[in-house]
């Protein structure tokens, strides 16, 4: 079976949503996922910023009602609005999550933890303190892996995500990859389970 590229940034609320259907997903096929974390807000600043944020009207139904509807569909605990610590900067946490795999620390459950922390806690993840206390809830020693997630090698292989994802060309987080076909945000994975067993038709342009 193929890999699955997880392309997703740690405060990314559908990443969230997904995460635990698109492992499910990978166990049944006995595919592996591999983690990219990436850099979502110079994705969004390449391909000229969120097309649902143009009216109050279109943030509301994109940014709430539909992460309402669809974490209450995946029976995910998720709290109202937007958490106040959403604009941080994300770096941090997206390295510490690199540096989790490059370490083989369990990266399935500390990306699930990090983003659920986020989205049913409010969590700062812009704070180290609140890293290593997520990574130490699960079992996992944190603290060395947000001090990685600070050394030049990290923030290589995280520059090289967020290139792969401007020039793929992507939309958002999350998007994952099956044998080079592209599947933008968590409503598309079922069309992943059935790609993993038999590619799709036809190829897509990428000019």
């Amino acid at each position: 079976m193929p890999d699955i590229e997880y392309y997703y940034a740690a405060h990314s609320a559908f990443a969230y949503i997904g995460d635990e259907r698109l492992h499910e997903i990978a166990a049944a096929s006995g595919s592996r996922v591999i983690h990219k974390p990436f850099d979502l807000r110079r994705l969004m600043a390449a391909i000229g910023g969120a097309s649902n944020s143009s009216t109050p009207q279109r943030r509301a139904y994109f940014s709430r009602r539909e992460i309402e509807r669809w974490a209450a569909y995946r029976n995910l605990p998720i709290m109202g609005g937007i958490p106040a610590t959403h604009a941080n900067d994300i770096t941090l946490a997206n390295c510490t999550l690199i540096a989790a795999a490059e370490a083989g620390a369990d990266i399935d459950a500390l990306a699930f933890a990090v983003m659920q922390a986020h989205w049913r806690d409010a969590a700062d993840l812009a704070d180290a303190g609140t890293l290593v206390k997520i990574g130490e809830g699960i079992g996992i020693a944190a603290g060395p892996l947000v001090e990685a997630a600070a050394t030049e090698s990290i923030r290589a292989i995280y520059d090289s995500n967020t290139e792969a994802a401007v020039s793929r060309p992507m939309f958002g987080s999350p998007t994952y990859i099956v044998a080079g076909d592209m599947f933008y945000g968590q409503d598309r994975l079922e069309l992943v389970a059935e790609a993993l067993h038999k590619p799709f038709p036809n190829t897509w342009p990428t000019d």
